[in-house]
C-alpha cells in the first residue's frame, strides 16, 4: 500500500495521552522499539478513524496476528509505504553497484530518519552507534572550538557519515547538524553485523564501496593539506 509521506498518526498511549501527529517513519521505529504494540490505538488523519496498529495496514506486516486475508508486504512495498523508492537509494553513491534486488534486501537492515532543520543528529563526544546516509535535505559536519562554530564539511543526497561507528563504537568526533530537513537512512552497528552474518553477499560490496569513497576523502583532504602548507610557505606565513 502507498501511503503519502505527510499522512499522520495519533498515538493513544498506555498514560490515556495522545500522542502525534508524527509520520510513518517515527511510528515504524516505536513499533520496532516495542513502545507501540498491536493493541494500541492509532488514529490515521488520512482516513480519520482509529484502529488498533495490528489493524492498520501499514503497520500489519510488523504484527504477527496481522489482518485476516493481509499477506506480508514484499520489501519494495515497505520501501514505497516509508517513503522510499529504488531510484532514491541510488542517488547514495555506495548503493550504484547493486541491483533493485539487493537494494530491496538491504532495506531489512536500515532505519528510516528524519531530522528537522537545525537539529542535531549526532553530537560530538556521544558514543557512535550507527552510520547515517543522506537522502534527501543537507546537514554540516562541525566542531564548537571556544564556543564558536567549525564547520568542517557539508553533506547532501547521496553522501554519508559516521561510518567509523560500525567498526569502532567511541565517542563522535564532531557534531553533525541538520542544515535542512532532512531524511537519512541509519545503520545501526547491530544492525550492520546482523547482515555482514545473514547477508555477506551485501556486506562485501557495500564495505568496498565505502571504502572507495573513503579513499576519495583521504586524497581530497592531502591536497588540501599540500596546498595550505604551500602557499604558507610562499607567503612566508
Amino acid at each position: 500500500m502507498v501511503t503519502d509521506d505527510n499522512t499522520g498518526f495519533k498515538i493513544w498511549a498506555v498514560d490515556n495521552i495522545v500522542y502525534g501527529p508524527v509520520e510513518l517513519p517515527t511510528l515504524v521505529s516505536w513499533v520496532k522499539e516495542e513502545r507501540v504494540t498491536g493493541d494500541t490505538w492509532i488514529f490515521s488523519e488520512a482516513k480519520d478513524s482509529w484502529n488498533k496498529a495490528s489493524q492498520v495496514p501499514e503497520l500489519q506486516m510488523f504484527f504477527k496476528s496481522g489482518g485476516v486475508g493481509t499477506a506480508p508486504m514484499t520489501e519494495t512495498q515497505l520501501m514505497r509505504t516509508a517513503g522510499i523508492k529504488t531510484g532514491a537509494l541510488r542517488r547514495v553513491k555506495i548503493f550504484a553497484g547493486m541491483d533493485d534486488g539487493q537494494l530491496e534486501r538491504f532495506i531489512k537492515f536500515m532505519e528510516i530518519a528524519k531530522a528537522r532543520q537545525f537539529t542535531e543528529v549526532v553530537k560530538q563526544g556521544d558514543p557512535g552507534d550507527a552510520m547515517y546516509l543522506v537522502l534527501e535535505g543537507e546537514v554540516r559536519v562541525r566542531m564548537m572550538i571556544a564556543g564558536k562554530e567549525s564547520i568542517l564539511t557539508v553533506l547532501g543526497p547521496g553522501e554519508f557519515f559516521g561510518e567509523i561507528a560500525l567498526f569502532d563504537h567511541g565517542p563522535r568526533s564532531a557534531d553533525v547538524v541538520a542544515n535542512l530537513e532532512a531524511t537519512l537512512l541509519k545503520i545501526s552497528a547491530a544492525g550492520f553485523q546482523k547482515m555482514a552474518a545473514e547477508a555477506p553477499d551485501l556486506a562485501a560490496p557495500f564495505l568496498l564501496a565505502m571504502g572507495r569513497t573513503l579513499t576519495q576523502r583521504i586524497r581530497a583532504d592531502n591536497k588540501r593539506y599540500r596546498d595550505t602548507i604551500s602557499f604558507a610557505r610562499a607567503t612566508g606565513a
